[in-house]
């Protein structure tokens, strides 16, 4: 594999990846959680939470596999429960909650959770990441793939009121919904995955 077609092969696996973490559902829920701070001590909060899901997301890419064989949990079986809880996910960036439903902002510092843990490492980015480790032809790449998903999450999400008044909220909506179709896709795909997997090792 020459460089180019390793760093398209990078580029092809974090773009789900970056899917997955919405960087721009998940930043306008941040800045509504810390509306309370300052914008610089926003930006310090959002980078340090980014900090703690790229470290959840590593642990579950090098302890991930060695839990789904104590386990005993098939390939089959993950890519099917990654797809339903992909699909989950999806649905809800196509048809997101109303504004009264987000998370009521709080003086207290939301540290790890819920910023971190569940917003952008949540269970359907762990599982994609579990789900890609255990491919023999991704979890080569799969390092570099979520250092390029998470930095472009992390500078999509401290641009959030930059986007805000260009696009306004309409206009993030519109994207995210984008996002959440383009998943939707995907999470299909990971269903017919998992169903031929099963249906072969019969």
């Amino acid at each position: 594999m020459n460089n180019y077609e390793l760093i398209r092969s990078i580029f092809e696996l974090a773009f789900p990846l970056f899917l997955i973490m919405d960087p721009i559902g998940n930043g306008a829920v941040s800045l509504s959680l810390l509306r309370n701070y300052t914008p610089g001590r926003q930006r310090a909060i959002i980078v340090r939470e980014c900090v703690f899901a790229l470290m959840v997301v590593m642990l579950f890419q090098y302890l991930g596999e060695g839990l789904l064989g104590m386990l005993d949990i098939g390939q089959s079986t993950l890519r099917m429960a990654g797809g339903v809880i992909l699909f989950v996910i999806s649905m809800k960036m196509v048809f997101p909650p109303s504004e009264g439903e987000t998370p009521e902002s709080s003086a207290t510092d939301p540290f790890i959770v819920p910023i971190a843990v569940p917003l952008i490492a949540g269970p359907s980015l762990l599982a994609a990441v579990m789900l890609y480790a255990h491919r023999p032809e991704s979890s080569a790449i799969l390092l570099p793939a979520i250092v390029v998903s998470w930095t472009a999450t992390v500078v999509i999400m401290l641009l959030i009121p930059v986007l805000t008044r260009l696009l306004g909220r309409r206009g993030l909506r519109a994207a995210e919904r984008l996002m959440g179709l383009i998943l939707i896709l995907m999470s299909f795909q990971m269903l017919e995955d998992g169903v031929r997997l099963f249906i072969q090792s019969l």
